[in-house]
């Protein structure tokens, strides 16, 4: 394949793994995660090592209806059997508890090629913070 066409792989594998997140799909969403996968979540704890179904469904089930995944300025780098993408995400939609979160958050993800599918071996989102002492996520800042 040519590095376009793997981009295009790279990007086919995130897609529907973000449209598994949005229609809260748990079995989907680990389908496209390498076994060992290391994730640093916006959600404590710290990492999150390997797939938990469990966990995953139990974030799934605060939310109302489908969650609002946007991503914009994705930006894909491939060599040989590992790649990387960065992009800017905007998570929506309504809380069990009425919340209606809607933040723009940092996302790079690493993939490597297992037997030929390219999997989700890292994902590391992050908010920045504001450095005026108050640490305090800088959950209203938009691209």
């Amino acid at each position: 394949m040519t590095t376009h066409d793997e981009k295009t792989a790279v990007a086919a594998v995130i897609e529907g793994w973000s449209k598994a997140i949005g229609n809260k799909n748990a079995a989907q969403v680990l389908s496209h995660l390498a076994e060992d996968v290391l994730q640093f979540t916006l959600a404590p704890p710290l990492r999150y090592q390997g797939k938990s179904a469990e966990d995953l469904q139990g974030w799934f089930d605060t939310w109302e209806g489908p969650i609002g995944i946007e991503s914009r300025d994705t930006a894909i780098w491939v060599g040989g059997d590992v790649a990387f993408a960065a992009s800017l995400v905007r998570m929506t939609g309504r809380k069990t508890d009425g919340e209606k979160p809607d933040l723009w958050f940092r996302q790079t993800i690493g993939l490597i090629r297992q037997d030929g599918t390219w999997k989700i071996a890292h994902e590391h989102a992050s908010v920045p913070f504001y450095m005026d002492g108050s640490f305090k996520a800088a959950i209203d800042l938009k691209p």
